[in-house]
């Protein structure tokens, strides 16, 4: 098993309580769930939780990141793994996975080992139902995008605690064209290299937006879509639905290399409804065009950032839960700093395809300013006509 400095700064702390802030890929999450498949294995009879925020999250993040982990050392047994229940034994120990908003299990059975994954998502009650409900030692991660209860409470009172700061620098095995990647952001916004680069503690004040919280459910009400075309970047299609007020959005297509025609048959997938808007950005005419064609009523965006932007913020946002990428991006979406670390009227163009496509739907809806399409494009400007 390979394991990186992380996994030994884990393994040999010794205290209850178990800190990890680090960058991004910097093997925190991955270093713990080695860790303590290593517990369960060597004591057996141990009870280990792995919690997150929701079930998606979990399932998408440390939970699949775990069945890799002993997948890929030969070490996965099927009849060891009760899906319904997500729960995996080995030998006569117990991992069980649940999310923080289950409240059943948090205010359930007692364990031996806890680990909260991305613990900057959990609240501060949530944390204190596991703590004491939690024999041994217990271990927290998350990026350092801003402050909260593990500052406030954690970290500054006296209470002790092993405190493990990474950055990608501390996993030898990361891809070179990733750690390419992350080093290209050092100079596009000093706070994104801070929290994702450096590991260090952010500015929360960055962050665009700030109102929106998950649901489980969205209601039935107005619907229209947002589009933004990728290949290399993902494309995004986010879902808006308008009730009582607020926007509900859902992520439905958050996917790298799709063709047009792989695009065109995701949407029929979908079940999308012919006579529903689609705004698209209009930098890809010819893939608006064969989408239309293909009878679907897409149209071009408005893509004005900043009234798009105050759009969005007009109006309370809901975000399904298991819209992952999108709620990650909303985590981060930020505005740039200059090097004297003013904040500038734009955003950083970082891990904003969902964040842009949800732009694209609620401003264009709120200020049409769009023509409906026919099949022969024309240039006119900056715009697509289509006569």
């Amino acid at each position: 098993m390979n394991t990186t400095n992380v996994f030994s700064k884990l393994l040999t702390a010794d205290t209850r309580l178990v800190i990890s802030q680090g960058g991004t890929s910097s093997s925190k999450t991955y270093s713990t769930l080695q860790l303590l498949f290593l517990i369960a294995f060597k004591k057996q009879g141990t009870h280990i939780s792995i919690v997150s925020e929701t079930l998606p999250h979990l399932k998408r993040g440390a939970m699949r990141d775990f069945f890799n982990i002993i997948k890929k050392e030969g070490i996965y047994t099927e009849k060891n793994h009760n899906k319904s229940g997500n729960i995996y034994h080995v030998g006569d120990s117990m991992i069980e996975f649940f999310s923080a908003d289950n409240g059943d299990k948090v205010r359930g059975a007692r364990r031996d080992y806890l680990f909260i994954n991305e613990c900057n998502n959990v609240s501060f009650e949530t944390y204190n139902q596991l703590e004491v409900r939690t024999k041994n030692q217990i271990y927290l991660d998350y990026n350092p995008s801003h402050e909260f209860w593990v500052h406030e409470y954690l970290l500054k009172k006296e209470i002790e605690h092993t405190f493990i700061k990474s950055t990608y620098k501390d996993n030898p095995y990361l891809d070179a064209n990733i750690v390419k990647s992350i080093e290209s952001r050092r100079y596009t916004d000093l706070n994104w290299w801070r929290v994702f680069g450096e590991g260090e503690l952010g500015f929360s004040e960055s962050l665009i937006f700030t109102h929106w919280r998950q649901t489980k459910n969205i209601p039935e009400g107005n619907v229209a879509y947002g589009l933004d075309f990728g290949y290399n970047h993902p494309t995004a299609l986010i879902k808006v639905t308008e009730n009582d007020g607020r926007f509900y959005a859902e992520q439905l297509i958050y996917e790298s290399h799709l063709t047009n025609q792989q695009l065109i048959e995701r949407l029929k997938q979908l079940n999308i409804n012919r006579s529903a808007e689609i705004f698209a950005d209009y930098s890809r005419p010819e893939s608006i065009r064969e989408i239309y064609l293909a009878g679907f009523n897409i149209k071009d965006a408005n893509k004005d950032v900043k009234k798009g932007i105050d759009s969005v913020k007009s109006k309370d946002l809901y975000i399904h839960e298991g819209s992952i990428d999108l709620i990650k991006e909303l985590r981060s979406y930020s505005w740039k700093k200059d090097r004297n670390e003013k904040l500038l009227e734009e955003p950083v163009k970082t891990l904003d395809d969902g964040c842009d496509a949800l732009r694209y739907c609620i401003h264009t809806w709120k200020e049409p300013q769009i023509t409906f399409m026919k099949p022969k494009i024309t240039t006119f400007g900056k715009r697509n006509t289509y006569t």
